[in-house]
This record gives C-alpha cells, sequence and structure tokens, in this order.
C-alpha cells in the first residue's frame, strides 16, 4: 500500500477540532485529504443578544445562522464529513455555552424516572443539532454515578441504579436517533466509580470483573440494544480486564468486552487522547496508534489541535501499519466503520417541524429508534423535565428579600464554565420574578467571616454545586445554618447525603442548567 494510501486510511479514523467561528484553510485541506470529521466545541459558535424570552431573561444565545454556515463549509468540503458535538444536556452543553442549556441534565431525568419523558427529551435536542447539519452526538452519558464524590460524572448520571440508568439510556438512544442524529454512549466500561478525573490523570477502578458485569454493563447493554451507532471509550484503568492500561488502549475491553461480549457492531470512538488519562505516558500519537491496535475505530484527537497535530498523528498510524505494529486489515477495518456511522447519520434528509408530540409512534419501537416523529418545542419539554425533577426538604419560606450567597465552585473541565446560579431570576429579574434579593459571590478562598457574623435571622438562600465535595462550600453552609433559622440551600449539583444541621430547607435541581435554575426559582417564589 502506497504512503498515500495509508496516511488516507489514518485520516478516515480521526476527528480533529479547531479554532474559530469559520473553517480554517487547513482543516479545509484535511477533509479533502480524506479526514473523517470534527467535534465542534463552544468556541466554534459565535452568540448574539435574543431579547424573545423563552425559558429565562432575555440574554446571550447561540448565533444559529452562523452555526449552520459553519457546519455548511465542513460539508462543501467533504459532504460525508462526520460532524460531532458534546450536546449532554444539563451541565455539559455547546450549544447554549452562552447561557446555560434548556434542558436539564441525565440526573434529573433519572431522579423523575419516566423513560418516556427522557425520550422526549433527546428527541428535542437531536432535532435541534439536525436542523444545524451535526450528525453525531457525543451523548447520552450513560456511566452509573455510584461514587458522590465523583469529580466529573455527577449530574451528567441518570443515577446510581444500574437497572434505572439502563432504561434512560435506550430511550435517550432512540430519542436521538429517531432524527437521525447517530448516539454515542459513554464512557465504556463505566467512569461512575472513579474519584478522580481522567482529564487530569488515569482513575483505576479495582473491582472485580464480576462486580463491572452487574454494576457498570447494564447501561451499555441497553444502549447497544437500542441500536446505539457508536459507544466512547473511558480513559480508565480496570486491573482485571485492562491491566496497566486505560481501557481506551485495552484489546480486552474493547474488542473482548464490548464486542465480543456486548455484541457491539457500531463504531467504536475514542474519549479525547489529549486527555492525561490516554496519553500522559506515550503522547497523543502512539495513543492513537494503540487504541486503533486495540479496537477503537474513531480517534477523538481533543479540543487543542492544529495541523501539525493531525499530521503527526496519521503519521504514527500509517508508520505503525507499515512495520507491522498495527495491521493493515485493522486499520481498514476502523476506517470502514467510522464512514459506516457518518452513512447511517447523513444529513441529507430534515427532521419534521416542531409541533405536539406524535402520539401514534408504534411504542414497542422505543429503544431501537423508528425514523422521524413529531417533534416538540425544545423549551418546554425542558422546563417540564426540570419541574418534575425538583426535590424539596423541609420548608420553603416565604421570601422577604433575601440575602443570595452563590459559592462559584469551579465548573468541571468536561463542561467548562457556564451561566449558572438563580440570580438572574431573583436578583434584578422581571415581572413575578423579581424579589429583590441582594447578590453576594464567593469563590473558594474568600473570607466569609464577616457574611458569617452579620447573617443574624436573615433570609439567606445559599446557592452551590456538588457541596459535599468542598470543604470551603461545605463549611460556610454549616456556619450560616447554625446562626440563622432562615437559612435554604439550592444544591445544583450531585446531592449527596450530606445535610447541614439546623438548615430550613434543602432544594436539589439534580443540575444547573438554565432550566434547572428556573424551576428553582419558581419553587422559591411561590414558597
Amino acid at each position: 500500500m502506497t504512503d498515500q494510501a495509508l496516511r488516507r486510511l489514518a485520516l478516515r479514523t480521526l476527528l480533529a477540532s479547531f479554532p474559530g467561528h469559520s473553517l480554517p484553510g487547513w482543516a479545509r485541506e484535511l477533509l479533502h485529504d480524506g479526514l473523517a470529521g470534527y467535534v465542534l466545541f463552544g468556541y466554534n459558535i459565535a452568540v448574539g443578544r435574543d431579547g424573545s424570552g423563552g425559558s429565562g431573561p432575555p440574554g446571550a444565545r447561540a448565533d444559529t445562522q452562523q452555526l449552520g454556515g459553519l457546519v455548511s463549509q465542513i460539508r462543501a468540503a467533504r459532504p460525508d464529513a462526520i460532524v460531532g458535538i458534546d450536546e449532554e444536556g444539563g451541565d455539559v452543553t455547546r450549544l447554549a455555552h452562552a447561557e446555560g442549556s434548556c434542558y436539564p441534565g441525565n440526573a434529573a431525568l433519572g431522579v423523575v424516572d419516566d423513560p418516556s419523558l427522557t425520550l422526549r427529551v433527546y428527541r428535542a435536542i437531536g432535532a435541534e443539532l439536525r436542523a444545524l447539519g451535526i450528525n453525531l452526538n457525543l451523548a447520552p452519558t450513560v456511566d452509573v454515578n455510584t461514587s458522590d464524590d465523583n469529580p466529573i460524572i455527577g449530574t451528567r448520571s441518570f443515577g446510581v441504579d444500574p437497572q434505572l440508568v439502563a432504561r434512560h439510556a435506550a430511550a435517550a438512544v432512540a430519542g436521538l436517533q429517531e432524527t437521525g442524529v447517530a448516539a454515542c454512549a459513554k464512557h465504556f466500561p463505566g467512569h461512575g466509580a472513579t474519584v478522580v478525573d481522567s482529564h487530569a490523570e488515569l482513575p483505576t477502578v479495582d473491582e472485580p470483573l464480576s462486580l463491572l458485569r452487574e454494576r457498570e454493563l447494564p447501561p451499555f447493554a441497553a444502549a447497544v440494544e437500542a441500536g446505539a451507532l457508536a459507544v466512547m471509550t473511558a480513559h480508565i484503568r480496570v486491573p482485571e480486564l485492562t491491566g496497566e492500561v486505560p481501557a481506551t488502549l485495552s484489546e480486552a475491553a474493547l474488542t473482548g468486552l464490548l464486542r465480543g461480549e456486548l455484541g457491539f457492531g457500531g463504531a467504536i470512538v475514542t474519549d479525547a487522547l489529549e486527555m492525561r488519562g490516554a496519553s500522559a505516558a506515550v503522547g497523543i500519537p502512539e495513543a492513537a496508534v494503540r487504541a486503533l491496535a486495540a479496537g477503537a475505530d474513531l480517534l477523538c484527537i481533543g479540543a487543542r489541535v492544529d495541523a501539525p497535530l493531525v499530521e503527526a498523528t496519521a503519521a504514527a498510524i500509517a508508520d505503525a501499519a507499515r512495520d507491522g505494529r498495527l495491521a493493515v486489515h485493522r486499520l481498514e477495518e476502523a476506517a470502514a466503520r467510522a464512514a459506516g456511522l457518518a452513512a447511517r447519520a447523513a444529513p441529507d434528509s430534515a427532521p419534521r417541524e416542531p409541533g405536539r408530540e406524535d402520539t401514534t409512534r408504534d411504542r414497542a419501537a422505543v429503544g431501537r429508534g423508528s425514523g422521524p416523529a413529531t417533534l416538540e418545542n425544545g423549551a418546554g419539554i425542558g422546563l417540564t423535565a426540570a419541574r418534575r425533577a425538583l426535590r424539596v426538604e423541609g420548608d420553603l419560606p416565604k421570601l422577604r428579600k433575601p440575602l443570595l450567597v452563590q459559592i462559584d465552585s469551579p465548573a468541571t473541565i468536561a463542561a467548562g464554565e457556564l451561566p449558572w446560579g438563580i440570580a438572574r431570576y431573583l436578583v434584578n429579574g422581571s415581572g413575578a420574578y423579581d424579589t429583590g434579593a441582594e447578590l453576594v459571590r464567593l469563590a473558594p478562598g474568600d473570607d466569609t467571616s464577616k457574611l458569617v457574623a452579620t447573617a443574624g435571622d436573615r433570609q439567606i438562600l445559599v446557592v452551590s454545586r456538588d457541596t459535599h465535595r468542598h470543604r470551603y462550600a461545605r463549611g460556610l453552609v454549616e456556619q450560616l445554618a447554625a446562626r440563622s433559622p432562615e437559612v435554604v440551600l439550592v444544591e445544583m449539583g450531585w446531592p449527596a447525603a450530606w445535610r447541614p444541621a439546623g438548615l430550613r430547607a434543602y432544594v436539589a435541581t439534580y443540575g444547573a442548567s438554565q432550566a434547572n435554575a428556573r424551576a428553582a426559582a419558581e419553587a422559591l417564589i411561590a414558597g
């Protein structure tokens, strides 16, 4: 096989990225040369101002004309390109990176535990993506979040019960794929039991394979049964399965377990190879070679990509095929599966216009997808889901110009920094939402002594994410609750078992999306 043919084969297995709001020349040339496609990030999406309201006060909105134009540029260079995006709803959104998602995330859908609602939410997400020409959603997250201290999954998970997560995984896959957008269930073989972030290091789940089959694998089996076109690998180490390497680089995990035991025949997609859990020890090009040899088909390089990195990765793959470290037939198989994914999620036929839910659709087809269905307004179904997910413990007071304390704990790398909290509704809001609340924003390390000393019996609303995981946030809430009988904690992260003594009420939103925020604000205003 010629060097040019090997390079083209290698490029057909790569999903790259690029900076900016338009397609750079180098990125266009790579598509001409055979690159499989691109993953879009928030920095690729321009924002404007939209005063139309919708699910919250006017504010920044994604510029859909710019984004649609960008996707068209990609398709003009390669009509069968894969255009992917991480659009999970909830805390991980790219389309709504400027204002927060109008959909609650998986934890909210899981606590409601209505698979038909999950299907409807994911169908609405899919319709938005399909309208823009995006044909691969790197979602849903189907990890079972068994660790309250998990720093990267949390509210991205449907819950802690494998069977609950499994039925919602199937519904999410069906909802997306009914619109013609390929679903990608992640992160195989399960990232929910980890206590470190694979963006920063290689997590280890030192559990027997029997427990993995019982706890982590049912949602992936359900996603496969539902017809998921793609599954994403995790950069985690499971010693009994993967030995010393991450699952992304493990033949036992990808070819043996996912392909052999679970019977998955679609495209195996890697999580970003730039993450330290995958490439810290060997570098991105070598990690790409090892992932392909293990059984991966489509390699996400990451968010910080340029032409030299793509060329170096393609060259490493071609060199490995040339010297026998990577079998040529394995490379050809991976390229064919990537092409098959693009073909099965083709952007040629648009979904139906949003409208009323189709009540005639065959219910038996839920789980496998049954073709385009009549779709609902995304903001409407998102807010409905967020309202149903809200849980209140204790007694909510009538608001009397409360002090609103927002603790700005760091966002996860997967989510990025997004607008969040309920201040948009309660401070200088509009109409029924304006409560005259006073906002104080705090970050870890800020001096809180004055706030605690002057709190007295004033009404205090504390808004926080994953409060139990952050000593600073936990300590502040405990001090305020000890001094004032009027403290309400609005938990917009993962609601663990921790509760501070003396709290008047605890409000769990199961996520920090715009929809979750509005649902919480409505409950607080209603008292």
